[in-house]
């Protein structure tokens, strides 16, 4: 249980990294972060598995880059559905946002491991 506070409270750090750095990711506060994250690990564990199902063509003829593009529909979902968490540029904010999210929670992963 302490794993999975651990992992929600630096997802919220890592989202309001994300959002202080030149993505086009504008986050409102702390607390909208930690609904964000919450949001975010939802959507990974009920939509994302079926839509790296269903794109598993894609992600193979791609060798693995469509996986990118997956994640970032995951985030612009979670930024649709919580208040206070917007994408400046739509859907390249997402993508950058995703991209820098999975650097800053390596980062993170790797300085404070769980």
């Amino acid at each position: 249980m302490t794993h999975l506070l651990v992992l929600w409270l630096t997802t919220a750090i890592a989202l309001l990294v994300v959002a202080n750095l030149p993505t086009g990711v504008e986050i409102r506060g702390f607390g909208t972060a930690l609904a964000a994250a919450f949001t975010f690990g939802i959507l990974n564990v009920l939509v994302k598995p079926i839509l790296s199902l269903l794109a598993l063509p894609l992600t193979i003829l791609t060798l693995g880059l469509f996986s990118f593009v997956i994640n970032a529909i995951i985030f612009a979902l979670a930024a649709a559905l919580v208040e206070g968490f917007r994408l400046r540029d739509g859907f390249v904010s997402a993508l950058w946002g995703s991209l820098t999210l999975s650097l800053v929670g390596l980062v993170g992963r790797l300085f404070f491991p769980v």
